[in-house]
């Protein structure tokens, strides 16, 4: 029987995990600010957010229909086909995850609940409820040949497990010395292998992931796509996931490769918030004023060929000057030279 334990966190932290998780945690702060400033262009981004998070984490299982249709669902159309029903649940499961995850425990009744919410529509049988008889994670090759990628926890042994697996969580959560931003990745490689379920698994997990940010006090997930960063860097997904399930049985598995696929996901979803916002807000500004902005509102350092990809139609002359005044005002600061310089406010 698998056994689950995360007292490694508080001892022994790749130097390169704990330097993102401090970063991450440095633009949450900046980002929560700013929030404040700008209630309505973040607004704009929980609503896109939205329409991308149900459509990406449902690509990645193959689960597709066209962009208008997503929005109508989103927006309350009923669903027709097989794969809008399941998209329409899991929009569901993820507006309770925005709505009231203040309300929300992490317990059995809870990820059942996600799940029922998901497959009700589609597999009303079988939606909530733990795998009636064993599953494997299979993998097609090109030649149409099929290969056990992995063999999860037996049906038999999965409530023992769930149970176990959501102890340990508790347990990690009252340790001060175990960061919850670490925690959530670990637990992710876990529930994915235990895989509770006959389906869904995979989009409960992501759902899993922004309902832990959130308890963590993330809501990234609420204005920038985590789903959507996941789908982008798919392989890279898979990949993570596969090195750190091995010798998961034999309680010899590595989180490391996940937690820092899982890690750099987050960096890339609060830069994507900050060019979003950016976008947002700097549409009808004067040319110099959109290039002070960029760089005095940048929650991350920026190179001069990332901000005129931002302001295309700026020249690099201008860019230049508002670099070199704001230098001059000691309103920035350059990290770095020559082409690797980036810039941010002091």
């Amino acid at each position: 029987m698998r056994k689950f334990d995360y007292s490694f966190l508080e001892i022994s932290i790749p130097a390169n995990i704990a330097s993102l998780s401090a970063i991450i945690a440095d633009l949450r702060a900046k980002g929560n600010f700013r929030k404040l400033q700008y209630a309505d262009s973040y607004e704009r981004l929980r609503k896109k957010a939205i329409v991308e998070s149900v459509k990406s984490s449902n690509a990645i299982e193959g689960i597709v229909t066209t962009d208008d249709r997503i929005r109508d669902i989103v927006n309350g159309a009923i669903p027709v086909t097989h794969d809008e029903k399941e998209i329409s649940g899991y929009k569901e499961a993820l507006n309770l995850i925005h709505m009231n995850h203040d309300h929300m425990e992490l317990n059995e009744d809870t990820i059942n609940m996600l799940h029922r919410m998901m497959e009700a529509e589609v597999n009303p049988a079988e939606a909530g409820q733990y795998k009636s008889r064993d599953n494997m994670i299979m993998e097609y090759l090109p030649d149409g040949t099929r290969h056990i990628r992995f063999k999860p926890v037996s049906a038999k042994e999965t409530p023992k497990a769930m149970e176990q697996l959501l102890l340990a969580y508790y347990d990690a959560r009252q340790n001060s010395n175990i960061a919850d931003l670490l925690l959530i990745p670990c637990f992710i490689v876990d529930f994915l292998c235990i895989h509770p379920y006959l389906d869904g698994n995979g989009r409960l997990s992501r759902l899993l992931t922004v309902l832990l940010l959130y308890m963590s006090g993330y809501d990234i997930g609420r204005y920038i796509s985590i789903e959507g960063q996941i789908n982008k860097y798919k392989e890279s997904y898979y990949d993570a996931l596969e090195r750190s399930s091995a010798k998961w049985h034999e309680n010899q598995n590595d989180y490391t490769p996940f937690m820092v696929y899982f890690m750099q996901i987050l960096y890339r979803c609060y830069k994507e918030l900050d060019e979003s916002f950016m976008e947002i807000t700097l549409k009808k500004a004067k040319k110099s004023k959109r290039v002070e902005a960029i760089l005095l509102n940048a929650v991350v350092p920026v190179s001069k060929s990332e901000i005129l990809d931002k302001v295309p139609d700026i020249s690099v002359k201008t860019v230049e000057l508002v670099l070199s005044n704001l230098l001059k005002e000691n309103r920035i600061v350059k990290i770095g030279s020559y082409k690797d310089a980036r810039y941010m406010k002091k």
